[in-house]
């Protein structure tokens, strides 16, 4: 037979190249495949440890570099790494003070040793207030004008409640507290329930009486500031009354009205007496207060018998008075 063309001999040598190739390609991707499958001394390839660095480099937020892959990041990670760092310190140190400053703001506001257990505390108040409803000063509550206040002003009142109550656990003499027309078919009663949580178990007295037909009318004492007369001294054979009232309109002596038609005596707080006008950009006064800020000024007096202090205590500046010796 003749010589193949040259074409042909062409056509064989690729051949015989490309099947050369595909044979080196072939082992190259066997001993590769070894090669991820067969670890070295630490147990991990070669490749699975730069796949690992570079996973660790992306997800720097996630959580810390190892120590040994820092240096494979960017200075740019690196930084953003320290960055984030700081924040997780600073968070830490922040949610630390938070914690010690709510430890001291309940040792300085519970009046009592922190060492005694809940329970302990729980029993100790319900004995203190249980006392109190048969020796303690007594303090009614007139919920019988709520029949035209709004929802908004109902719920202020409810408020008020809520933080009389509160301030009337932690006083070591506490007061025994009635709510006097008071029904539990009210909107005030439902305001109540959903805004003070355990008002159901509250240690007071709930009546639908009439407090003018619950107490001797000559116990009663009406405390309003439209009184001509000062309160002297808080008498234990008195009923003190405060007017449950939240009236955005300001009708003026509603409750010094109230206390007449039943020939009820009336007192008010000796503000004129220890406290002076002082002078603000509005030209505001006023002895109006709510009747969680009375109760404290009561509250205050009786453990204290020092109308100042109390005074300081209850009637802040915004109402436009401050102590006469302050501005002496």
């Amino acid at each position: 037979m003749g010589e193949p063309y040259k074409g042909q001999r062409t056509k064989r040598m690729d051949w015989k190249l490309e099947g050369s190739a595909q044979k080196t390609e072939s082992r190259v991707l066997q001993e590769h495949e070894i090669t991820l499958d067969d670890p070295g001394e630490d147990g991990v390839s070669e490749s699975f440890q730069l796949l690992q660095i570079d996973v660790g480099c992306e997800h720097w937020e996630q959580e810390t570099l190892p120590t040994g892959s820092a240096a494979w990041c960017s200075k740019n990670v690196q930084r953003k790494q320290r960055h984030w760092e700081k924040i997780v310190a600073a968070k830490k140190s922040k949610r630390k003070q938070e914690k010690e400053r709510r430890k001291a703001n309940r040792v300085e506001n519970s009046g009592i040793y922190p060492q005694h257990s809940k329970r302990f505390l729980r029993s100790l108040i319900k004995e203190r207030l249980l006392e109190a409803k048969h020796s303690g000063p007594r303090l009614c509550i007139d919920l019988s004008m709520t029949n035209h206040m709004s929802k908004k002003e109902l719920s202020r009142l409810a408020g008020q409640i809520r933080r009389l109550y509160g301030s009337n656990k932690k006083a070591d003499r506490p007061f025994w507290i009635y709510l006097t027309g008071f029904t539990t078919d009210s909107p005030l009663y439902e305001e109540c329930l959903r805004m003070n949580d355990g008002f159901s178990s509250y240690l007071l007295d709930r009546t639908e009486e009439d407090c003018f037909s619950l107490f001797p009318l000559e116990t009663l004492v009406y405390l309003t500031p439209d009184s001509d007369h000062a309160l002297e001294n808080v008498d234990l054979n008195k009923v003190y009354i405060l007017g449950g009232l939240v009236d955005e309109s300001i009708q003026k002596k509603v409750t010094f009205q109230k206390a007449q038609e039943h020939s009820v005596k009336t007192a008010r707080l000796p503000i004129q007496e220890y406290m002076v006008k002082c002078q603000n950009g509005k030209n505001y006064h006023s002895e109006i207060l709510t009747i969680n800020q009375v109760f404290d000024i009561l509250s205050t007096y009786f453990e204290t018998q020092n109308w100042p202090e109390a005074l300081k205590k209850g009637v802040s500046s915004r109402k436009g008075y401050v102590l006469r010796n302050s501005v002496e």
